[in-house]
């Protein structure tokens, strides 16, 4: 073969590799691109949650709350599924995140420092705190219960027996030496009756005085137990309205430690009141924790504010109310086991719903203009 027709043949296998060399690349860029947008065939996220109203909540067969809606948008905005993992604990629900058993979880979870040692966080998704909540005895009707209730109405007969007891002695004894009592015993008794109480109230029998020994020693009789009697009575009106004034008036951790304390274990507030030396019953659930305050098993609850403030408004309404400022400032986060892949993207998503106003709009719907 000639030199000449040797450079033919090699310009035209270089041409023929200049000509298809862009078009395979261009094709294989366009395979790169189209891959990470295809999420049809990716298993759906799988986000642990527990029941905390207006938080996260069941809905019939759905869960719904600001926590749980603010994620499906984070989802929709990954393009990604959700399956929902219901827990009945609290603590449960952080385990599930901490073995990489779940994605995520999301609804009331308070970010701290403890917590960040086995788990990742999101960026703030909530601002929160906790408060305090007490049963609603400090109500306009408190004066009406502290008086008009079981254990009052059965001092009141008590003391109308006595009353009616001794009037029927004192009209036996002095209606034939005293004038006011010498009646029939059906005007009599009324008559005696009326003087008991007369004495009772007022302390004293400076106008129709018995005359008759065993008169006069039932008269001075009852003038003692007078003393005690209506001073067991102020005694026990005034302790139901202080009762009631005191436990309404928590505006601070330390108006806790003179009250039995109750909240649920493992969470924040635990360990918000175990810091401060504050002694506390610890409750499983939240619904347990409630009950106790309505059964009078506690004085008073700390918990979540949004939580609290959520039940005193509804289930809650006239029987508990959520009292003070917030005892400390806490934020939610959706925790993520510790190198979750999904970190960055979630705070991604997080940062252009707050930017396009989805956030506020989730925010009003859910809270009003509360948080705001």
């Amino acid at each position: 073969m000639s030199v000449r027709r040797f450079l033919q043949v090699l310009s035209a296998i270089l041409l023929a590799l200049a000509l298809t060399v862009p078009a395979g690349t261009a094709h294989a860029a366009g395979e790169t691109k189209a891959a990470p947008g295809d999420t049809n065939n990716l298993p759906p996220l799988r986000i642990a949650t527990i029941e905390r109203p207006p938080l996260a909540m069941r809905s019939g067969a759905t869960w719904v709350g600001f926590s749980i809606e603010l994620w499906k948008q984070i989802a929709n905005e990954l393009g990604r599924k959700t399956e929902f993992v219901p827990t009945a604990t609290f603590q449960e629900m952080l385990k599930l995140v901490e073995q990489g058993r779940v994605d995520a979880a999301v609804a009331n979870i308070t970010i701290t420092a403890d917590r960040e040692r086995v788990l990742d966080f999101s960026q703030p998704i909530f601002d929160t705190g906790l408060k305090v909540m007490v049963r609603a005895e400090g109500s306009p009707i408190g004066l009406f219960g502290a008086i008009f209730n079981w254990e009052m109405l059965g001092l009141l007969v008590l003391a109308g027996c006595i009353l009616f007891a001794i009037a029927n002695l004192m009209w036996f004894f002095e209606r034939k030496s005293q004038p006011y009592f010498d009646y029939p015993y059906g005007e009599g008794i009324w008559r005696s009756f009326w003087w008991a109480l007369n004495v009772m109230l007022n302390g004293g029998f400076e106008e129709r005085v018995p005359q008759t020994r065993r008169g006069r020693i039932f008269a001075v009789s009852l003038l003692v137990l007078s003393l005690f009697t209506v001073s067991a009575f102020v005694a026990k009106i005034t302790a139901s309205l202080t009762v009631g004034h005191l436990t309404a008036r928590v505006q601070s951790y330390r108006d806790l430690y003179s009250r039995s304390v109750g909240t649920t274990s493992g969470s924040t507030s635990a360990a918000f009141l175990r810091e401060r030396a504050i002694a506390f019953r610890a409750y499983e659930t939240v619904e347990q924790l409630i009950k106790a305050l309505e059964t009078k098993k506690v004085d008073a609850v700390v918990h979540d504010a949004p939580i609290l403030s959520y039940y005193a408004m509804r289930k809650g309404l006239g029987k508990v109310s959520v009292v003070g400022g917030l005892l400390r400032h806490e934020k939610y986060g959706i925790a993520l086991p510790t190198g979750s892949p999904l970190a960055e993207q979630v705070n991604r998503s997080l940062l252009r719903i707050r930017e396009s106003g989805a956030y506020d709009r989730l925010l009003k719907d859910w809270f009003g203009d509360a948080y705001r």
